[in-house]
């Protein structure tokens, strides 16, 4: 039996997809990249937004087309806040709730009427890899938020905040990089606010993943700034610890800021971002903006101009406001029509590709490793380009001749250019090496 699991939305979607996926393969139930191919179809839904909800029951509708003997199972925040309507699109057997989502493989199962193999016949300890690649996984720390921001439907669909155990965290990435995994990214949907329900905190658990495993790189998902206290940047004194954060302001004007229920002034985000520099220079912080919020005026969108500005992002998120029904924020006065509201979305997109190629300019020159991911793209002249992040995570390219493989190596180069589309140019200063088996690292300069 075969099952295709896809995800719209966070990188919290894609990390349970991947415990998802585990958990299946202990019932001897292979994930297939092919929705073709699969007897069952999970998707993990998204309502951050109506347009997200729209796309989301676009998405059921067109695999139950491609795939119409599949059984279909949808969860996530759609599911969980439209449930009666996700129960009514056709091709949909099953509607598990976020409530519910631990169990999901297990309802499936029964779902299906398959009977469970033996635990031996799939490798023991072994953990089903499926992010997009073998390079990078994402691992669920917690789930929930006590935030109610007025904008965001997500803290109701997903309840209140859960955490995992540390141990359990450390384990799943030690069973990872065992596998090959060289960057595991620590998400869920209140990352700072991880461990205040089993009394620990984000700070402890990095010191334990940093004591307690060997994985080369690790990262964050999106963290809210507010959560992280004066000493935290101090971590990345450790360079196993990549010096980039999704850190989310939303607005530089704190009277929008207040009415969002925002709980970072803009002033502490931008001493936040210094302090962060202090320790490595080269950070890269990147953020999300929201435009045309209920009430902001010339001035509030000018103030998110600014600190964009300020705070040299390495990218910007920009969306639009979009009123979304149970939440606060579409109740308020003053809701934005949608031609500012465009007019606003075009100038931050404009503004925040001048901060990032200022910021992409700076790495011309500086020598990084970086991590070469898939199998590489072959090119009209015979070579092979493969794509990667700098530790700050800047994409970049590299082009080999065919009989050198990169695919999940950790390798030092060189970046000379950036391109048009803001990507960086690199060459090797190293490759890898096979010696009777054994892989090596070469320097070539």
């Amino acid at each position: 039996m075969n099952v295709f699991l896809t995800s719209l939305g966070c990188r919290l979607n894609e990390a349970e997809l991947q415990t998802w996926s585990s958990d299946f393969s202990e019932f001897g139930i292979q994930t297939t990249s092919s929705q073709e191919d699969a007897d069952l179809i999970v998707i993990n839904t998204c309502a951050v937004t109506g347009e997200a909800s729209r796309k989301s029951r676009q998405t059921i509708r067109r695999f139950h087309r491609k795939n119409p003997t599949a059984k279909i199972i949808i969860t996530g925040c759609y599911a969980t806040l439209e449930k009666s309507e996700a129960e009514a699109i056709l091709g949909v057997d099953l509607v598990v709730n976020n409530k519910n989502k631990a169990q999901l493989p297990q309802l499936a199962k029964e779902l299906l009427e398959w009977s469970s193999m033996p635990y031996a016949a799939t490798e023991p300890a072994e953990s089903a890899i499926f992010s997009r690649n073998r390079e990078r996984a994402f691992i669920k720390i917690q789930d929930g938020c006590r935030y109610r921001c007025t904008y965001c439907i997500v803290t109701i669909a997903r309840g209140e905040e859960e955490s995992r155990t540390t141990p359990s965290i450390v384990d799943e990435i030690n069973a990872l990089s065992d596998q090959g995994v060289q960057e595991i990214v620590l998400t869920g949907v209140h990352v700072g606010g991880y461990g205040t329900d089993i009394d620990t905190n984000l700070y402890d658990l990095v010191v334990a993943i940093l004591e307690k495993t060997n994985v080369p790189r690790i990262r964050f998902a999106s963290v809210e700034p507010w959560d992280l206290p004066d000493d935290f940047f101090d971590l990345f004194k450790n360079t196993r610890l990549m010096p980039h954060m999704h850190l989310p302001i939303q607005s530089g004007s704190n009277r929008i800021l207040k009415k969002m229920s925002r709980r970072c002034k803009s002033e502490t985000f931008l001493e936040l971002v210094k302090l962060a520099r202090s320790v490595v220079p080269s950070f890269n912080i990147t953020s999300d903006i929201i435009v045309g919020f209920p009430g902001e005026e010339d001035e509030d969108f000018s103030l998110s101009k600014k600190i964009v500005e300020l705070a040299q992002f390495g990218h910007v998120h920009t969306f639009s406001y979009s009123k979304r029904e149970g939440t606060k924020a579409a109740g308020l006065p003053n809701q934005i029509n949608d031609t500012i509201k465009k007019a606003r979305s075009i100038e931050m997109h404009q503004l925040s590709k001048v901060t990032r190629n200022d910021v992409v300019s700076e790495m011309v020159g500086t020598v990084c490793s970086v991590l070469w991911e898939g199998q590489g793209k072959r090119m009209g002249n015979g070579g092979v380009r493969y794509y990667g992040y700098t530790p700050n995570y800047h994409k970049v390219f590299v082009e080999t001749d065919q009989t050198l493989s990169l695919t999940n190596q950790l390798l030092e180069c060189k970046i000379n250019s950036v391109t048009d589309s803001g990507m960086l140019s690199a060459s090797l200063l190293s490759i890898p090496l096979e010696i009777n088996g054994s892989l090596f690292v070469k320097q070539i300069y």
